[in-house]
């Protein structure tokens, strides 16, 4: 007897919870605005900055030149300029004048201005400078402008220090030029562009915020279309929590799996961006970010009362969530609250975790740390998605309960 009775009971808590899974299912590809979330911008968005940024570095910046030296020295020094990958003289003016004026029509994004003690200087054996005025509207204008003439000047520098040491050999120029020898080495971003830097991070955050987005106009929608305008309706198919949950995260779980392998396996391929991390110990790295983030929008969801609410308030988040991973700017630099503000979210450990693995060849135990703190959250995810749900369960019964007794009220009033 009462094996017959757990066995009625597993076969009908399955058949809900393949119920609720369908209803969900089907709930999300009626949704044009859920499918545009959780279909189209997961896979739109990173091919789009990747076609942005798949040159890594801009080149041939436009600069206008102001020589007020107007040297043999002063004029190698522009061609060497010109001559680098970085930027391209457009102009020599007259004036600082005539170049700001091209600045402010944004035909130039800077100006190198040479003084007219330039040569005179070096012949008298003192230290003379180039002054350059960047557009700081871009800071990768500023960069190219910067490391051009850095290294003009640098080049420049040697060959006069050479030319002054009265060497005989080469051995003893190649000691003069550079006295303590050194090599340059970019770790991990060779090219030291924006894509190799900023798309991981991207990647990550587009699949947390449109999961958020998607859960939060499901649930938008679903108070909308509900009798009571409750999250969970009042049905028998919606009796059990633990279906209710599961139920729906799978939906989302089978959808951001599929997706995360498109946006962060496939589409960085295509692209030929930086990818030295072992498949395998991504996908382990991502099963806990996957939930954290399914869980936590979620718990999110119980409190969005429109649609419309959940665009409003989580595109708006975007910008700041980029910021507080300490990817765009360093996490020991920003104060204490900040910090803990940040460890809420499931980006912030999965942005770090996922560039440490992808971009730089972590292993989990290298990670073990942003791994550890992902299992925490989804735990702390699933509590606080269960109680909100059940919450929401226990109101909806309370209110149709009371709606109940208003209704039979009602009909006892009229009948006497």
């Amino acid at each position: 007897m009462i094996r017959q009775y757990y066995a009625r009971y597993w076969k009908e808590s399955f058949r809900s919870f393949l119920y609720i899974f369908n209803r969900e299912m089907r709930n999300v590809f009626r949704d044009e605005g859920v499918i545009l979330f959780f279909i189209v911008v997961p896979v739109f968005y990173p091919i789009l900055y990747s076609s942005i940024y798949t040159t890594e570095t801009i080149r041939e910046v436009p600069v206008a030149v102001v020589d007020d030296s107007r040297s043999a020295l002063s004029r190698e020094y522009v061609r060497k300029v010109d001559a680098t990958p970085d930027v391209s003289v457009l102009r020599v003016c007259a004036n600082l004048d005539e170049a700001r004026e091209m600045v402010r029509r944004r035909e130039v994004y800077g100006i190198v201005n040479i003084p007219r003690s330039f040569s005179a200087d070096i012949a008298r054996g003192q230290q003379t400078r180039v002054s350059l005025f960047c557009d700081m509207s871009g800071l990768l204008y500023y960069k190219a402008i910067l490391v051009a003439n850095t290294d003009v000047s640098l080049t420049l520098n040697a060959d006069i220090k050479i030319a002054r040491a009265g060497n005989t050999t080469a051995e003893q120029d190649r000691v003069t030029e550079y006295p303590i020898a050194y090599t340059s080495v970019n770790l991990y971003n060779p090219q030291g562009g924006m894509a190799s830097f900023l798309l991981p991070a991207v990647l990550i955050l587009i699949l947390q915020q449109t999961l958020i987005l998607g859960v939060g106009l499901l649930a938008g929608t679903a108070r909308e279309t509900n009798r009571l305008h409750e999250l969970i309706p009042v049905e028998r198919s919606h009796h059990g929590l633990l279906r209710i949950v599961f139920g729906k995260a799978l939906v989302y779980l089978l959808i951001y799996v599929a997706q995360s392998v498109i946006a962060l396996g496939v589409i960085p391929r295509i692209f030929s961006l930086p990818q030295i991390g072992n498949p395998v110990t991504i996908a382990f790295f991502l099963a806990p970010f996957l939930l954290a983030i399914t869980f936590f929008a979620m718990t999110l969801s119980a409190l969005i009362r429109e649609r419309e609410n959940v665009i409003l308030i989580i595109v708006f988040a975007s910008v700041p969530l980029l910021f507080l991973s300490g990817i765009s700017w360093p996490a020991s630099a920003m104060p204490g609250w900040l910090k803990l503000i940040s460890y809420i979210f499931p980006s912030t450990f999965g942005i770090n975790g996922f560039v440490h693995i992808n971009t730089m060849g972590a292993d989990l135990l290298d990670v073990r740390g942003e791994w550890d703190a992902l299992w925490v959250q989804s735990a702390v995810y699933f509590l606080t998605c269960c109680l909100t749900f059940r919450y929401k369960i226990l109101r909806a019964r309370v209110r149709t309960y009371r709606l109940y007794k208003e209704e039979r009220a009602s009909r006892e009033v009229r009948v006497g």
